[in-house]
């Protein structure tokens, strides 16, 4: 087995659009993590182990100083759905997001499933284990938990100090795992 990510080369009978993933130079993709299609990441994003991120049929874009925490999946909806994530997200392990926009400076915890064409805006958090349905808004300041996920409660002056505090935090990891050259 590879210690190496697994980024699929582009093929061209593979790829609809003939398009592979490009990674910054300065973002970490973990070994057994796999990137495939158009997708784009940006500096100081971390991907972590056996992460899935397929946009095989649509476009995921990821910005910069974004953590992809251990066994996430993220993927699209052919024509309809891409996956847009954006700067200084924290998303936790385990996470599924499917055809979905998370704007900057967001946090989604632990086991959360955000689905298509749901939006979590800048400074809004979904709970660990909550189901975001498709269609639905978490506005910014809010904790949306549950199953399916509801407005629980609006997030403390230290809940959201903290979504910059993990940003640093995975971004300094990621740099600490780069200089492995694993």
């Amino acid at each position: 087995m590879s210690n190496k990510p697994y980024i699929l080369p582009y093929r061209g009978d593979y790829y609809p659009n003939g398009v592979s993933p490009k990674i910054s130079p300065k973002a970490f993709i973990a070994p057994g993590a796999a990137v495939i299609g158009d997708v784009e990441i940006g500096a100081d994003t971390g991907v972590w182990f056996g992460c899935v991120i397929r946009a095989d049929v649509q476009v995921v874009r990821i910005g910069e100083r974004t953590n992809i925490q251990d066994g996430t999946v993220i993927h699209v909806t052919r024509d309809t759905g891409p996956t847009y994530i954006g700067s200084g997200v924290t998303i936790g392990h385990c996470v599924l997001l499917h055809a979905c926009t998370l704007e900057d400076d967001c946090f989604i915890g632990m086991r959360a499933t955000v689905m298509d064409g749901a939006v979590v805006e800048s400074g809004a958090m979904v709970a660990a284990g909550a189901l975001v349905t498709p269609g639905k808004r978490v506005l910014s300041g809010q904790l949306w938990a549950g199953s399916p996920a509801k407005y629980f409660r609006d997030l403390t002056p230290e809940e959201k100090a903290f979504f910059a505090i993990s940003a640093d935090n995975y971004v300094k990891h990621a740099r600490e795992y780069l200089a492995l050259s694993l």
